[in-house]
């Protein structure tokens, strides 16, 4: 739902405000890429294009290209990535199109960033190196990171965990009430 990628049978979904529940196709299409951000679990990237395109294609959708280049080549320095920037997506390694994938999904400065396992396809070093990224920018940008991970070590210290099991949704910040969210 808060991906806008479902509409719901009842109530409304608001996401930074917005009551996204009656829009248009055409308007949360707008909406989802201007204040959501998504990292797929897998990269997804368009393998004719370069690094850098891949990075810039929201941006462009969205039509705000002021400084979009430079702050492209922000988050791929930011993702340890700046010097495969000019190579074509089918070039680089799955670890890399991760980070590629990693930078798509922040480039427009999105409220909510929904990622599935983001750390999956990199290795401890990187991941570390993300996880700080994301926590940076969740803290000085006060964006909002939820992320589907099985990767514990990386991201024990976060501010809420919620955990699923048996299809039910537990809130770790309250283990001894282990109340149904959902």
């Amino acid at each position: 739902m808060i991906g806008l990628l479902d509409h719901p049978t009842t109530g409304k979904v608001f996401i930074d405000g917005t009551d996204t529940t009656n829009l248009t196709d055409d308007k949360i299409s707008t909406f989802r890429n201007k204040k959501l951000g998504f990292i797929f679990q897998f990269s997804n990237l368009l393998t004719d294009l370069t690094v850098l395109e891949n990075v810039l294609l929201p941006r462009q959708i969205a039509g705000t290209n002021h400084s979009a280049e430079k702050d492209a080549r922000e988050l791929l320095k930011a993702v340890g990535i700046e010097d495969q920037m000019n190579k074509r997506a089918n070039k680089i390694s799955g670890g890399q199109a991760q980070r590629v994938a990693i930078a798509r999904g922040l480039i427009n400065h999105p409220s909510i960033v929904l990622a599935d396992e983001p750390t999956g396809n990199l290795d401890s070093v990187t991941s570390a190196t993300i996880v700080d990224l994301m926590k940076s920018m969740a803290k000085n940008l006060n964006q909002t990171f939820i992320i589907v991970t099985h990767d514990r070590q990386h991201f024990g210290d976060v501010d809420r965990v919620i955990t699923i099991k048996d299809g039910k949704a537990f809130d770790e910040n309250q283990p001894s009430k282990m109340e149904v969210l959902v």
